[in-house]
């Protein structure tokens, strides 16, 4: 019924924000497999530089919440098929809870900047990680790693803050012109 009443610039647009949702997951996923290769001679078990969260950044401020959970899910699923189960948990509750918070710091909360979103969306990352880890080895013993990946997220955090801002114009352009909605047709 929604079909044959809706307009076709609105299923145009709705077709076009699918597509993007696609490219977006597809490139959250190559970009953790990516880091997945990375050699983890200079990094602590585990951390790894949190690039492939740039795809939720950019979702999660102009697609919204809902599209930016789903991108964190779909790559929760990939790293499940990837690495095991334990990726999978890891991932899920660490990229639900990241993106959440960037998506409350980019469109409801105090503008942080890039950096402070990337920031702190790695800490929650991390946390969310160490909430996995504790309650599969069944004791609080693991949050003695925190400080160490407190650090970790400090860098990446920065990191991906910076390569976000520099690369959010050109993303902006690219997908504005079939995103946003036509006037009269709200």
């Amino acid at each position: 019924m929604f079909l044959l009443t809706a307009s076709p610039i609105s299923m145009k647009q709705k077709t076009y924000k699918i597509a993007l949702m696609g490219l977006l997951a597809a490139t959250a996923m190559v970009l953790s497999y990516l880091e997945s290769m990375l050699p983890t001679a200079f990094l602590p078990p585990g951390a790894k530089p949190g690039f492939s969260n740039l795809a939720n950044m950019f979702a999660a401020a102009v697609l919204g919440l809902p599209s930016a959970l789903t991108i964190a899910v779909l790559k929760a699923c990939f790293a499940g098929l990837m690495r095991g189960g334990t990726s999978f948990f890891m991932s899920l509750c660490g990229g639900v809870l990241s993106t959440f918070v960037m998506w409350l710091l980019l469109n409801k909360g105090e503008k942080l900047g890039s950096v402070g979103v990337g920031v702190l969306s790695a800490v929650c990352h991390n946390a969310g990680q160490l909430a996995v880890a504790a309650v599969l080895v069944g004791n609080a013993s693991v949050l003695g790693y925190a400080p160490i990946l407190l650090l970790c997220a400090l860098i990446a955090g920065t990191l991906t803050g910076l390569v976000f801002r520099a690369v959010l114009p050109a993303l902006q352009k690219a997908t504005k012109s079939f995103l946003q909605t036509p006037k009269g047709k709200e």
